[in-house]
């Protein structure tokens, strides 16, 4: 008996030590992807700064959804001069020649007909910057032949797709000394800027986790994307795959590349099924394959010891929501479905009755809107009508543009870098990989090599002589 036992005793140690193994051997397996080394010559693009621009001249390429509203906004802010329009349709070109004509603007050079017509725009000696708004596949190759050219460039989200791409602008700026940003316009939503304001004005103590996603059912927007491309691209590419407007604010409060950064990632999805359905409905033929999931939930770990949830889903009728949390040592701030601030008592204002406060429930709504009026940005303050007026996403469109030609007129580095657009993008091929491996960890590249702990804090730079 004694000796059965033992056997017996033996056996499930012998198998509680491989399920050990086997499971230390899962969780400690970090895939890992190339780090390309700097090459000789070539310099650091951190804080970036060139000669103050006094008047902005810039060039439009990719006039469908998103461009037509971009030369809109354009056209109201001080010291820019749009000179060019480039779009495959010459009809859409014309519509956005409209727009400079209804207010009050010069009438811009027009390129159409071909999707390389952007190339006699960047080759222009008048233009300053390329601001590229078509589909996701030709933003790269815009890009780098625009900055080949001497040009600055603003590229639509996603900027790239794949490290390759991410890798190759971030070489082609640091060489040409060109500034590359991605034109993340949910870094300046009023809730963000706010937010952000709080927390490096410490009001959520040490921030420990924050939360982040793009739940958006694109059911009415399928057919208005140029030739099918986004339901293309979802239905061959799996992994989140649109992940900068929940991660981009995300990285600003943890100073991403500004003393910390992104270590690893974790992805894992749920099966396929509303993406097959949409395809035969709008084909009338089955669809056996279709690689992004209705749901992909990625959890990344940063060199400091914090954490990002990030979550993708443009499938499922879900309400849309950015899923924007912060969540600290002595605060906490929530965005979606309701916006909500908690704080330990010493944190709130000294006026505030606290008698309808406790440790479980968020501020009241009528404090909560009173403290993130109160921690609005000053450069949002000031121009917060005018965002509110033309909109663009409530606003936050034409803050980011605005922020744009701020900081090229005063030669200040940009709000966002060519790093922001690297690791924020990296997510893309990196939560593919994870997934493709079983949700295996990935390492996320350092695309700073080795310089991310060189910057103190994340800032918005202003121009120490006053406003143009």
């Amino acid at each position: 008996m004694k000796k059965l036992l033992f056997i017996q005793l033996l056996v499930m140690t012998g198998f509680i030590l491989l399920m050990t193994a086997c499971a230390t051997t899962r969780n400690t397996t970090l895939i890992t992807t190339k780090v390309h080394p700097r090459p000789a010559g070539q310099q650091s693009a951190l804080q970036l700064t060139v000669t103050p621009l006094k008047t902005v001249r810039v060039g439009f390429v990719g006039l469908g959804m998103r461009g037509p509203d971009a030369v809109y906004r354009w056209s109201h802010i001080e010291g820019t001069d749009i000179k060019a329009l480039c779009d495959v349709e010459k009809e859409r070109v014309e519509a956005s020649q409209e727009i400079l004509r209804k207010n009050g603007r010069p009438e811009a050079t027009c390129y159409s007909g071909s999707t390389e017509s952007y190339k006699a725009l960047c080759e222009r000696d008048d233009i300053d910057l390329v601001y590229i708004a078509t589909d996701w596949i030709h933003h790269v190759p815009i890009a780098l032949y625009a900055m080949e050219h001497g040009k600055h460039v603003a590229i639509e989200v996603p900027a790239a797709n794949t490290l390759d791409e991410i890798w190759a602008l971030v070489n082609t700026a640091e060489r040409t000394r060109r500034h590359c940003i991605m034109l993340e316009n949910c870094v300046y939503d009023f809730f963000e800027t706010a937010a952000l304001n709080m927390a490096q004005q410490g009001l959520f103590g040490e921030v420990l986790h924050v939360e982040g996603s793009y739940l958006h059912n694109l059911d009415d927007f399928w057919d208005e994307y140029w030739n099918n491309w986004r339901l293309d691209y979802n239905q061959k590419h799996r992994g989140d795959v649109y992940p900068t407007h929940g991660l981009g604010p995300d990285c600003q409060v943890l100073n991403i590349h500004r003393g910390d950064r992104m270590d690893y990632l974790v992805s894992m999805d749920t099966k396929a099924v509303n993406g097959k359905r949409i395809v035969e409905k709008k084909t009338g033929k089955p669809c056996d394959s279709f690689a992004n999931a209705d749901q992909t939930s990625t959890l990344i770990h940063t060199a400091k010891g914090k954490t990002i949830l990030l979550q993708h889903d443009v499938l499922t009728p879900r309400p849309y929501s950015r899923m924007y949390q912060i969540v600290g040592t002595d605060g906490y701030a929530s965005k979606y479905p309701i916006q909500q601030l908690l704080l330990r008592k010493e944190g709130l204002p000294q006026n505030i009755d606290y008698q309808n406060l406790n440790a479980h429930s968020a501020l009241p709504d009528s404090l909560c809107r009173e403290m993130l009026n109160n921690y609005l940005p000053d450069f949002v303050k000031e121009i917060e009508a005018t965002a509110r007026k033309l909109g663009g996403h409530g606003g936050m469109d034409y803050i980011m543009d605005y922020r744009l030609v701020y900081c090229l007129r005063n030669g200040l580095p940009l709000d966002m870098d060519v790093y922001d657009m690297a690791e924020w993008c990296c997510i893309s091929e990196l939560s593919r990989i994870s997934l493709e491996h079983g949700s295996a960890p990935v390492a996320i590249p350092d695309f700073t090599r080795g310089e991310w702990e060189k910057t103190a804090g994340y800032r918005h730079a202003v121009s120490p002589v006053g406003r143009k």
